[in-house]
């Protein structure tokens, strides 16, 4: 053990050593004072690797007695304690299911579900900025509610709803897999209501036929054509492909549809006449997108249509004719509404039940009908025979 060496300043000694790393030797400065009643020599570091000199190490030692320092050893078992913590805490985030990691592992089992991306939209843009890092157990109705009212103040309730949903349909995705527990209060739906059944006059379709036959695209006017011969839903007639088709039996097969189950409808003449005119390409898409695959999008196209036919602004092109389509079914009076309900593939009886009020017109005038006949039959007649005698 080399010599302690005794320098300028009282508890401050040094070692003469071997240089780390390089040749020569160079001073490992000690100090040394009593805290306590007891002695205490501490080293405090090297003269060349550390950058230490006497003055520096004195003042170190007024530091440790007054209890302003560390020693290294505390700082060493110090630092190696924080490593532990952090390295705990990293585990413990592991472990964690939060509303980030529910929704990553949502997505990557249902890789194909239907409406994904526009899910992650609303994901991304409403429930992530407030959510990500939180569990199910850590929300509070107070959450929801601050949530719920500040979208309210910019998007319609529809809109909001379907938010909502999505984040509810994360908790019990993580629930049902016994990832997290669920939340301890029901989360409270904005009021919407969805019962709109867009209709047209006789005048505005006829001018929305004339301004379809006048349409420069044709796959926007027969897209236009079969929402309203079939009553097909956007997402249905985009997704549509030539094998689904059955020219011979005459039917159209609906793969995975909104309703959930796959689902066939009968091909009526005025559509099977616009599929059996209608230009094929290579694509096994009826109506396809750019490249040939799938399409996303005709808005621009079949809006130019609706206002060449001068309808009101608030009507969509594709969807409202799947409820011009539903409307004239139920006000024929030749449609009930179980026929109807499987035309239109809704999941349950509820959803066509918005159309049952045109039936009941047409059986009223069914009724009115009956009422004419009979009064047109009790009426008082000429007697034939006296006619004749007379």
């Amino acid at each position: 053990m080399p010599k302690r060496v005794k320098t300028n300043y009282p508890g401050v000694y040094y070692r003469e050593v071997k240089r780390l790393g390089a040749p020569g030797t160079e001073r490992v400065y000690y100090i040394v004072f009593k805290k306590d009643g007891k002695v205490i020599e501490e080293k405090v570091g090297r003269h060349h690797a550390d950058n230490m000199t006497p003055a520096r190490a004195a003042l170190i030692r007024g530091e440790r007695i007054e209890g302003k320092r560390l020693s290294r050893k505390e700082v060493r078992e110090a630092e190696k304690a924080a490593k532990a913590a952090e390295e705990a805490k990293k585990h413990a985030e592991a472990d964690r299911w939060t509303i980030d990691k529910l929704w990553s592992e949502y997505k990557s089992q249902k890789p194909n579900l239907k409406g994904l991306v526009t899910d992650k939209n609303r994901y991304d843009n409403h429930i992530k900025p407030d959510f990500a890092n939180k569990e199910p157990k850590d929300l509070y109705p107070f959450d929801i509610d601050r949530l719920r009212l500040n979208l309210l103040k910019t998007k319609k309730p529809g809109t909001v709803k379907n938010v909502l949903e999505l984040l509810r349909r994360i908790i019990n995705f993580g629930v049902n897999k016994h990832l997290c527990d669920g939340l301890s209060f029901k989360i409270e739906m904005p009021r919407v209501d969805n019962l709109k059944t867009e209709d047209l006059t006789s005048a505005q379709l006829r001018k929305l036929l004339e301004a379809i036959d006048k349409a420069e695209d044709i796959h926007a006017a027969n897209i236009m054509r079969m929402a309203l011969f079939t009553g097909m839903r956007r997402g249905e007639l985009f997704s549509l492909k030539w094998r689904d088709i059955d020219f011979e039996r005459g039917f159209i097969s609906i793969l995975d549809p909104k309703g959930g189950l796959h689902q066939k409808i009968p091909l009526n003449q005025a559509a099977r006449q616009v599929l059996e005119n209608h230009v094929r390409t290579k694509s096994p898409y009826v109506f396809p997108g750019r490249g040939g695959r799938k399409r996303v999008d005709i808005k621009k196209a079949v809006n130019k249509i609706k206002e060449a036919a001068g309808l009101p602004g608030d009507f969509r092109p594709l969807h409202g004719l799947r409820h011009v389509y539903a409307s004239m079914m139920a006000s024929s009076g030749q449609v009930d509404m179980y026929h109807l309900q499987r035309l239109l593939t809704h999941k349950s009886p509820a959803m066509t039940q918005r159309y049952a009020h045109l039936k009941d017109e047409a059986l009223k005038r069914a009724a009115d009908l009956a009422a004419t006949l009979v009064q047109e039959a009790t009426k008082t007649k000429p007697d034939t025979k006296a006619e004749e005698l007379h």
